[in-house]
């Protein structure tokens, strides 16, 4: 038995793992409910080719999170990259961020912009949906031509029913001067937004680093380990294979909707109810392997315009060069959905496909690999009923002592750097809470694995 149970062998509990043996805690279990770690920071190898979860690029602004790569990974494992992502609309091509770069697009588009940023409403009223900041920060213009249709492509969800409390640094703001600016001439700077340069490891994909981290740890991770359920009153964990762990504090980064209802407690029903309120969409994410050099000289690419049914594509070979066979590239795409139907899913794929030949002019012939990766947890949908319930969510869990951590355990929009503070954080809080005795010892009934880079789907 482990004074402190870990579920899930992804960034954040990896990290979670690591920091409590650097507090010299080693009185921990971390179960994994699949064969392989990383969890959405998971690495898919096929025909040569390597592809990640979607595009996953690391961004260190933290200082101390920056020595962690440094001291762990080693800079000489990672490319330094600047980045070169654009929108594609009016068929043009534009740099991110729109807000910054209108250069290039018809005079009534950007006419459009600059007018409604100029006539936007500065009022003090509370704002209370996403279009409302929108309108306030931007204007009717960049609302109509970007912002509008992109966020329904990628939430898949009403935007009068979502707040704009996720924005934070992930959108960058503007001002007259730099609308003018930009949409003038051509302005090529890489230093906006927080996404300006980022790190990719030189060679296994992005699971590359995660997986430095896990060998760090002294204890195992216990693969194919997968919740049943979660008994608060006599605080054990019930596993598919049988097996009962049994736990002081449970630290969780499995969803939180998915926790909510693996609980056990009766007198807690109100916290199953709450799983079914909690809302995020799902993410179809599709790669291709192409038998052709430099399809493109691009990072990424948004698509806002509705006539394309993906919202953004990218290109990992332009990250590393070990992401693919000699004189190949590799490209990903991805569409997002809420609780759609399998019929429309296929039909909306093969309209995705059909659309990334038909732009980057590649044959049938020329596809030498093609994986579809569902990722069924993607991004959180910041409703009202989210904002107004999220913490007293995580008040009760805290309670019986379970802690709901990382982007879905605590049902948020976050990046892999906030998940390894995340980790942290709360290995620093629960080595200075005392643990209970638990007298109940129940041994780990299936061989251990530990270090496996290479996530099945």
């Amino acid at each position: 038995m482990a004074k402190i149970v870990i579920i899930g062998a992804g960034l954040t509990g990896i990290s979670a793992a690591y920091h409590l043996e650097q507090k010299g805690f080693h009185d921990y279990a971390i179960f994994e409910r699949d064969a392989t770690i990383g969890g959405l920071c998971g690495t898919v190898q096929q025909d040569g080719f390597t592809f990640d979860f979607t595009g996953h690029y690391l961004h260190a602004s933290d200082p101390y999170f920056r020595s962690m790569i440094e001291n762990l990974v080693g800079m000489e494992n990672l490319n330094t990259v600047t980045r070169k992502s654009f929108i594609y609309s009016h068929d043009t091509y534009t740099r991110y961020p729109f807000q910054i770069n209108l250069f290039g697009l018809p005079e009534t588009v950007i006419a459009e912009c600059i007018e409604g940023f100029v006539k936007r409403n500065n009022s003090s009223k509370k704002l209370r949906t996403f279009p409302e900041w929108v309108m306030r920060n931007f204007g009717a213009g960049f609302g109509k031509h970007f912002f509008f249709p992109f966020q329904r492509k990628i939430f898949g969800y009403d935007l009068r029913k979502i707040t704009a409390s996720w924005t934070g640094r992930f959108v960058p703001s503007t001002s007259l001067q730099q609308i003018i600016s930009g949409s003038i001439k051509d302005v090529d700077d890489a230093s906006i937004g927080y996404n300006a340069t980022f790190l990719y490891p030189k060679q296994g994909g992005i699971v590359y680093w995660v997986q430095k981290i896990a060998d760090q740890l002294t204890n195992p991770i216990h693969t194919s380990f997968c919740v049943t359920g979660i008994d608060l009153q006599h605080k054990r964990v019930t596993f598919s294979n049988g097996h009962i762990e049994p736990f002081e504090q449970l630290i969780s980064t499995m969803p939180l909707n998915i926790l909510l209802k693996k609980l056990h407690e009766r007198s807690n029903n109100s916290l199953e109810r709450a799983a079914n309120k909690l809302l995020c969409n799902s993410v179809i994410n599709f790669n291709l392997g192409v038998n052709r050099p430099n399809l493109s000289e691009k990072h990424w690419i948004y698509f806002p315009e509705d006539k394309y049914p993906f919202y953004r594509m990218g290109f990992p070979s332009n990250c590393s060069n070990t992401m693919t066979p000699a004189d190949c590239s590799s490209l990903y795409g991805e569409f997002s959905h809420v609780n759609k139907s399998a019929a429309w899913v296929k039909k909306n794929l093969e309209a995705c496909l059909k659309m990334t030949k038909q732009l980057f002019n590649i044959s049938d012939q020329e596809i030498l690999t093609k994986k579809i990766m569902p990722i069924a947890h993607a991004y959180v949908i910041y409703d009202e009923w989210r904002e107004k319930n999220i913490g007293k969510i995580h008040q009760q869990l805290e309670d019986n002592a379970v802690h709901s951590i990382g982007r879905y355990g605590e049902w948020k929009y976050s990046s892999m750097q906030e998940a390894v503070l995340d980790g942290k954080k709360i290995a620093e809080r629960l080595t200075v809470i005392p643990a209970r005795h638990v007298t109940e010892k129940i041994s780990i009934l299936p061989t251990a694995y530990k270090k496996e880079i290479v996530r099945e789907m």
